[in-house]
C-alpha cells in the first residue's frame, strides 16, 4: 500500500511538472506576443492555449481568454497582424474597420514570442548555473571507452564497426567531426547523427579529429546507418571511471575482498576505459588468474582474480565474470547560463541544417513531437527536477528557434509577409495570404500528428525493450566454495 502511495504521489508530481514547464513555455510564448500586441495598442481577440474547440474559457476586457483541446501550441488572435479566420474561428467585429499597423508593429509583436523563450530559457539556466546539473562523468567526456568489433545494420547482418575498421582505439579523446567541435557525449552524437559527408561512393563519412597519447590526428571513418531510429552509427561508447559499486556473493571478487568505493586503476597493468572494454577482456581471459590494480583509501592494492563462466541471462547465456558490479556516480556542473543557451542554439542550427540538407540521414520521423517530449520531461522528472529544468530550456529554444521559420502560420510566416509588403509597398493580398495560412496550418498538423505517431510508437517500442531487458537479465549465481 506504501508503494502505491509513493508511486502514485511521484506520477501526480511528474504530471503537474510537465504542466508547468511544458504547458508554461507555450504559456510564455504567447504571453510574449500578448503584451507586446497590447504595449503597442494592437487589438487582440484571443489568448489561447492549444488549438481547437474550447475546453473551458473566459472574457476579461474584451480579451477571451481560452484553453483548447489540441495541446501542440498556442496562439493570441491578432486581427491586424494576421488573418487567421481560417485557424482562430471568426472574429467578434469585422477586421476591415480596424485601423493598419505600422511595419514596426509587425516584426516588434510578431518576435516577442521568440524572445520570451529565450529570457525563460535564460532564467531557467540561472537555475542550473546556480543548483548545478546532475550528470555522469560519462555524459561529460568526449574519451572513447569501447569500441565495438561489430554493428548490427537494421536487416540483421553483423559487419565491422566502423570505429574499429578506421583504427579508433579506447583512450582517444574525440575533438572535433567534420570541424565541428564537440565538448561532451550527448554534443558528439548529435554531431554525429546530423552530419552531412559523404564519400566518393556516396555512403556516409565523417572526419574526426583525435588527441592520442598527445598527439593530435585526423581520422576518416565511414559510419553505417543502424539502430532503431537508423541513425549514423561507428560503434563507440564514453569512458567512465571503474569504481565498484557491489560486488556478487561468492564471486571471486567477493571472495577477494573487493570492496564497494574501490576504484580499478589498471588490470594486467594496463589502462581500462570502461567496463565494456574490460568486460571484453575478461570475457577472453576465463580461467586464468587476471592481476587487479585497485585504489583504496588513497592506497594501491594488488589482487589476482580468476574470472568464471556463469549463466547470466534467463534463457541459458552464459558469460565470463569476476562478479564486480560498477558504480555509475551522479555529479554536478555548474555551466554559465550564456553556455548553455548558445549550446542549445548551436544544436538546434545543427539539426536544422541537416534536416534541409540533402547529403543529410536525418529525417523528420526521427524528430520529437510533444508525446516525445512530454515522455523525456516525465522520465527526468522521476530523477531530479533539475534534469526536467535542462530539458525544458532546450524545448524553450526550440521553440523560440521554430517559430522564427520564416513558414506561414509560424512568427516568422508573419514577419516574411510583412517584409514582403514592406518592399512592394503595399500589403500582400489578404486572399493570398489567408490561403498559405490555411494550407500551411494543414501541412503543420499532418507533420505533428506525424512525429506524434512515431512518438508513439517509440515509446512501445522502448518499453518491450525494456521488459525483454528485464525479463531476459538476471544476476549472474556464483557457486558457494562449498558447493553449497
Amino acid at each position: 500500500m506504501t508503494n502505491f502511495f509513493q508511486q502514485a504521489f511521484s506520477s501526480v508530481w511528474s504530471i503537474a511538472l510537465i504542466v508547468f514547464f511544458f504547458g508554461g513555455s507555450i504559456f510564455v510564448h504567447e504571453l510574449g506576443h500578448f503584451l507586446a500586441a497590447r504595449r503597442r495598442g494592437l487589438r487582440i481577440d484571443r489568448f489561447s492555449i492549444g488549438f481547437g474547440p474550447k475546453i473551458f474559457a473566459w472574457v476579461r476586457n474584451g480579451v477571451e481568454y481560452r484553453v483548447s483541446w489540441l495541446p501542440l501550441g498556442g496562439y493570441v488572435a491578432l486581427p491586424q497582424l494576421a488573418d487567421m479566420r481560417g485557424i482562430e474561428g471568426q472574429p467578434v467585429d469585422d477586421r476591415a474597420t480596424l485601423p493598419s499597423i505600422s511595419y514596426a508593429d509587425k516584426m516588434i509583436v510578431a518576435v516577442m514570442g521568440a524572445v520570451f523563450n529565450v529570457i525563460f530559457a535564460f532564467a531557467l539556466a540561472c537555475v542550473i548555473w546556480i543548483f548545478g546539473l546532475p550528470t555522469t562523468d560519462q555524459q561529460t567526456t568526449t574519451t572513447v571507452g569501447f569500441v565495438a568489433a561489430t554493428l548490427t545494420l537494421p536487416d540483421g547482418t553483423e559487419v565491422e564497426s566502423p570505429a574499429a575498421k578506421a583504427g579508433l582505439k579506447e583512450g582517444d579523446r574525440i575533438l572535433r567531426i567534420d570541424g565541428r567541435s564537440v565538448d561532451d557525449w550527448g554534443g558528439l552524437k548529435q554531431t554525429l547523427v546530423s552530419s552531412t559527408g559523404r564519400g566518393s561512393d556516396g555512403k556516409p563519412r565523417s572526419l574526426l579529429t583525435v588527441e592520442r597519447d598527445g598527439q593530435i590526428m585526423e581520422m576518416e571513418i565511414f559510419p553505417r546507418i543502424g539502430g532503431d531510429e537508423r541513425m549514423r552509427l561507428i560503434g563507440i561508447s564514453p569512458a567512465e571511471p571503474l569504481v565498484v559499486g557491489a560486488t556478487i556473493a561468492n564471486s571471486p571478487a567477493a571472495r577477494a575482498d573487493i570492496l564497494k568505493g574501490d576504484r580499478i586503476v589498471k588490470v594486467e597493468g594496463q589502462t581500462f576505459y570502461s567496463r565494456w572494454q574490460l568486460e571484453d577482456h575478461i570475457a577472453r581471459n576465463a580461467g586464468k588468474d587476471v592481476r587487479y590494480t585497485i585504489e583504496r583509501e588513497g592506497k594501491t592494492l594488488e589482487f589476482a582474480l580468476r574470472p568464471v563462466e556463469v549463466v547470466y541471462t534467463s534463457d541459458g547465456q552464459k558469460t565470463t565474470s569476476v562478479g564486480i558490479g560498477y558504480e555509475t556516480a551522479m555529479l554536478l556542473i555548474h555551466p554559465g547560463p550564456v553556455e548553455q543557451i548558445r549550446e542549445q542554439f548551436v544544436q538546434m542550427y545543427r539539426v536544422l541544417s541537416a534536416l534541409i540538407n540533402p547529403q543529410s540521414d536525418l529525417g523528420i520521423g526521427q524528430m520529437n513531437g510533444p508525446p516525445g517530449i512530454v515522455r523525456v520531461l516525465f522520465a527526468t522528472s522521476q530523477i531530479d527536477i533539475r534534469i526536467t529544468i535542462w530539458v525544458t530550456i532546450l524545448i524553450n529554444i526550440n521553440l523560440a528557434v521554430f517559430n522564427l521559420l520564416p513558414i506561414p502560420v509560424l512568427d516568422g510566416g508573419h514577419m516574411l509577409f510583412a517584409t514582403l509588403g514592406k518592399l512592394r509597398g503595399r500589403a500582400l493580398p489578404a486572399r493570398f495570404i489567408a490561403a498559405s495560412q490555411s494550407a500551411f496550418m494543414i501541412l503543420l498538423f499532418s507533420l505533428m500528428i506525424f512525429v506524434s505517431f512515431r512518438d508513439v510508437g517509440r515509446w512501445f517500442r522502448d518499453t518491450r525493450e525494456d521488459d525483454r531487458i528485464e525479463r531476459t537479465y538476471i544476476t549472474p549465481v556464483f557457486p558457494s566454495p562449498n558447493g553449497g
